[in-house]
């Protein structure tokens, strides 16, 4: 993906994402989240109609809002932005996705009383 260089290409893609979003979200989450970020203003079907600030600063504020709802899905849908942007919008929090070294296993013993057995 080519780096944005205009006011429209950043619409674009900031577009592209919300769009991604309202797929895995729904529209009302991600359209929620979206017009949370002051300067950004973005109709129903997701596109960006208008853009006041720094396109930088919207971009991270758009990836903080929706890395605060499910940082590792929303994480995923955002790497054409985060590739766009490799001088330092990749300050998005990393959240630690390992699991414990040792997992204990519960395994719940089957039980079966007189009635289970007669069905």
């Amino acid at each position: 993906m080519m780096q944005p260089q205009t006011q429209q290409d950043y619409k674009k893609l900031l577009t592209e994402v919300i769009q991604k979003q309202m797929v895995i979200l729904g529209p009302t989450i991600t359209l929620a989240k979206a017009r949370n970020v002051k300067g950004l203003n973005v109709s129903d079907d997701g596109t960006v109609t208008e853009m006041a600030g720094q396109p930088q600063e919207l971009i991270q504020a758009l990836i903080d809002q929706f890395v605060q709802l499910s940082g590792l899905i929303v994480k995923k849908t955002m790497e054409p932005l985060l590739s766009a942007y490799p001088d330092g919008t990749n300050t998005v929090p990393q959240q630690n996705t390992t699991v414990s070294e040792n997992p204990i296993k519960q395994e719940t013993p089957q039980i079966q009383t007189e009635g289970d057995k007669a069905k």
